[in-house]
């Protein structure tokens, strides 16, 4: 699952993913970075990782990692091609969810392409584009769902019902992840403000302008939008020096944690997804799943031959590890539980599949 990385021109989104990209390298042993010159992976931070790998002895410790889509800026009339919009608004609709970088600093060297440093007019401007390629894509399907309904069709009717309506909201300026609509009858037209969205602030190195901040975080509140605040030109200089001196460069800097640790962790939230974790000698492993997965298919993850095989699931959870400090506390307090097909994978779980094929 990816989330596309979306904003005006000059908004810090280059440097954002500069340092995306980086983290992939930085970070040891994961498998993957840059996976197309516009695709980055960056790990999800998970400290139970290095505890579980500690305990076993483990030769390689993986982290899970969230797709980053680096799309190119947006600017006012991409939905009508302004810019080469209709190829960008496109890249949006093939991600799962989106991250709308806004500016939030002054900077005479770095052009501002809005008459002045409002963040939420910046933010408006994408949305109403969005908006309005939503009602384009609308617009070119519904003729041929109104014939069908005419002929009769029950699901096409039901469909142009749900159609209509969010025609009227869209106009209204909702976007249809705040309208109450069923998503599974609409999910074809792959509608570009349907995506979960989140907000990310790009500040200056002091945060100079917390009102901006601030008045984008109202906007992410009223919306029910997730939002990060983070200095993408910080970010993207800090992952570029060797591991040993990053630690002390945040805290002469006066970070407490990554801006890409909170990104990533955000963005796991933004898709709705979960951590199951695999431990053992040879490597510590998280896997990222959708929440409400059932074991086969978390097992699927890892191989499609697990899952095909699939016979059971040997299950404890990493709280009750960390409770008690070992894997032997596990077994002998009999906490390693059997779980079958129709289990529900839960946040934490330390899995052991057994297949056969």
């Amino acid at each position: 699952m990816e989330i596309g990385i979306v904003g005006l021109p000059n908004v810090g989104k280059s440097s954002l993913f500069n340092a995306l990209t980086g983290a992939g390298v930085a970070a040891e042993n994961f498998p993957f970075t840059t996976i197309e010159p516009n695709v980055g992976v960056v790990p999800i931070p998970d400290p139970r990782l290095e505890h579980l790998g500690k305990e076993f002895n483990t030769q390689k410790i993986t982290p899970s990692g969230i797709r980053f889509v680096d799309i190119a800026g947006l600017v006012k009339g991409a939905s009508k091609g302004e810019g080469l919009g209709n190829k960008f608004l496109g890249n949006i609709r093939s991600v799962e969810a989106v991250a709308h970088v806004v500016r939030c600093f002054e900077d005479d060297n770095v052009v501002n392409v809005m008459a002045e440093l409002d963040p939420i007019s910046a933010a408006e401007t994408i949305e109403t584009e969005l908006l309005l390629a939503d009602l384009q894509q609308i617009e070119k399907s519904i003729e041929r769902v109104r014939k069908t309904a005419k002929a009769g069709d029950r699901e096409a009717q039901k469909k142009c019902e749900i159609l209509d309506m969010v025609v009227a909201e869209l106009g209204k300026g909702i976007p249809v992840r705040r309208q109450k609509v069923d998503m599974d009858m609409i999910r074809e037209y792959q509608l570009l403000t349907a995506k979960p969205m989140m907000y990310v602030a790009n500040v200056d190195e002091n945060n100079s302008r917390p009102d901006l901040v601030k008045a984008l975080e109202e906007r992410a509140a009223r919306e029910n939008a997730g939002i990060v605040v983070l200095c993408t030109k910080i970010e993207a200089e800090i992952i570029q020096l060797p591991p040993e001196e990053r630690e002390e460069f945040y805290q002469t800097a006066g970070i407490t944690e990554p801006g890409l640790h909170r990104l990533a962790r955000e963005g796991q939230k933004l898709l709705k997804q979960i951590c199951f974790l695999t431990a053992g000698d040879k490597e510590t492993r998280s896997w990222i799943i959708s929440e409400g997965t059932k074991a086969p298919q978390a097992a699927g993850k890892i191989h499609s031959d697990i899952e095909r095989g699939f016979i059971r699931a040997e299950i404890y959870k990493y709280k009750d590890f960390e409770r008690l400090g070992s894997y032997k506390a596990i077994v002998d307090n009999k906490l390693i539980t059997l779980e079958g097909k129709e289990y529900v994978m839960q946040d934490g779980d330390v899995v052991n599949f057994r297949f056969s094929v």
